[in-house]
């Protein structure tokens, strides 16, 4: 019988899939850990670390009754009978597979806390995304520091959505739990399943070995990334010739063989775990000799900078090739919609570019603050899934040609062009006319998400482009690439 649950990690995954269990599982106590005083404070506070829609009713509900937060780690973890793990394990930025394998220091540190604290068996559960035969690992550290503890190392990972990650907890999909194939592995997998039978049907908890499991959400991550590369690299051709994306993605789609989903062409993908885990999926495979498969998902992530580049490449030749001096507004520097969620953001390496032909760009997102943009545009590659304190701390001298507004036309005020990055409803209904009559002429709009009507724009008198769109005259004129 499961009495308490505690889970490692107080972030994206950790926090709201917590508080779920908690909701649902009132007779569980559940308790989320983190070193970081900063994020457990948060956490118990009424402006909750992360934006996420129905977040806040959810922990409010369970706050304080069965739901807690805190940095106490050796006690929570030491009193478990269920420890999720939910740590970063973020891409290696040097050493062995560097830009491609999973660094899993801090799931190795994790690990051995676990053995420390532990005199009583336990249910290790992998939450963060690992590579295939993580829990081979796992299960030698815990096995040569056991102390006479059990332990059973379960893969349950995550297929949350962040913007609609509460709604997902709520109705998944599926929930997917792979164990050893023993008597003992097969009991973890089952007291696991007993606590999401709660609420999740049992059709929809899939019971695997372990490596299947690990694999299936890098798998699955790439599918997904990999459909919306296929949509960008069609935008591209669509702007060829003529035709429109969205008519083709409509007409794709309503093959049942393929359905609608993931086929909207955008400025780029982004996220915490797209490129993460198809780097670390190349990796795998070329580890295992398969250089042709690692080659064929290395070229998911080629097409998406392709179309980031792209952009910027059209930005700038629209512009008289040159947007030196010229202020750039940026609307949505997320990387979704519903989310404050910056990471592997589009908007990172569009502005970066911009910056770069020395452009002056004002910034306006609704859930994403000043703080975050600079840090976002002084990190490198792979910073962001580090703990905050080894995080670069001023900004980089292209920053400080940033400035971040309140509001979208105070970004559009007297800017040259406008670039619309992310898919806010907001967007959609803003009053354009004002925006034109404030901007300088000619004024242009560069739609990265499709979520106006270029025709209206045009109408104001916009100069327009859309990706995937058929170009209007004035961009005909221009070359496609800077």
């Amino acid at each position: 019988m499961v009495k308490k649950i505690c889970c490692i990690g107080a972030g994206y995954v950790g926090g709201p899939t917590m508080a779920v269990i908690a909701l649902k599982c009132p007779d569980i106590e559940v308790v989320v850990v983190d070193i970081s005083e900063p994020r457990i404070s948060g956490w118990n506070s009424d402006r909750l670390p992360i934006y996420e829609p129905g977040l806040d009713d959810v922990v409010k509900q369970c706050r304080g009754r069965n739901l807690f937060f805190s940095t106490e780690v050796h006690r929570h973890v030491g009193e478990a009978d269920i420890v999720f793990v939910s740590v970063n394990t973020p891409t290696k930025t040097c050493g062995l597979g560097a830009g491609k394998a999973a660094d899993l220091t801090y799931w190795e540190s994790a690990a051995r806390m676990i053995a420390d604290v532990s005199r009583s068996d336990k249910i290790v559960v992998e939450k963060s995304t690992v590579p295939v035969k993580t829990a081979e690992a796992i299960e030698k550290i815990l096995s040569h520091n056991s102390r006479g503890v059990r332990y059973q190392i379960l893969s349950n990972p995550e297929f949350l959505a962040e913007g609609t990650a509460v709604r997902d907890l709520f109705s998944p999909d599926r929930v997917l739990i792979g164990g050893r194939e023993t008597p003992d592995g097969r009991a973890a997998v089952a007291a696991l399943s007993d606590v999401y039978a709660r609420w999740v049907p049992d059709d929809r908890i899939i019971a695997t070995n372990l490596w299947s499991a690990e694999l299936s959400k890098l798998a699955a991550n790439a599918f997904l990334a990999q459909r919306i590369s296929s949509v960008n690299a069609i935008s591209a051709l669509c702007e060829a010739t003529g035709a429109d994306v969205a008519e083709v993605a409509h007409s794709v789609g309503r093959d049942a063989r393929i359905g609608p989903r993931f086929l909207s062409a955008s400025v780029g993908f982004g996220g915490s775990c797209f490129q993460k885990d198809i780097l670390n999926l190349v990796y795998i495979c070329e580890c295992y000799g398969l250089p042709e498969v690692a080659s064929y998902w290395r070229e998911v992530i080629r097409i998406n900078d392709y179309q980031k580049t792209r952009f910027v490449h059209r930005v700038v030749s629209s512009m008289f090739n040159t947007v030196a001096g010229k202020k750039v507004a940026v609307l949505g520097f997320a990387f979704k919609k519903d989310t404050g969620d910056t990471r592997e953001t589009p908007a990172i390496d569009v502005c970066r570019g911009l910056l770069g032909d020395k452009a002056v760009v004002s910034i306006y997102d609704p859930q994403v603050t000043e703080e975050q943009v600079q840090r976002d545009l002084a990190m490198k590659q792979f910073d962001w899934d580090h703990p905050r304190h080894l995080q670069p701390l001023s900004p980089s001298d292209l920053a400080k040609q940033v400035a971040v507004v309140n509001d979208a036309y105070e970004a559009a005020r007297d800017a040259h062009a406008v670039c619309i990055l992310t898919e806010w409803d907001e967007f959609r209904t803003l009053d354009y006319k004002r925006m034109f009559d404030a901007m300088q002429k000619p004024a242009f709009v560069f739609n990265g998400r499709n979520v106006v009507d270029p025709a209206k724009l045009r109408e104001i008198g916009f100069v327009v482009y859309a990706i995937g769109k058929p170009l209007d005259g004035w961009l005909k004129d221009m070359p496609a690439v800077a």
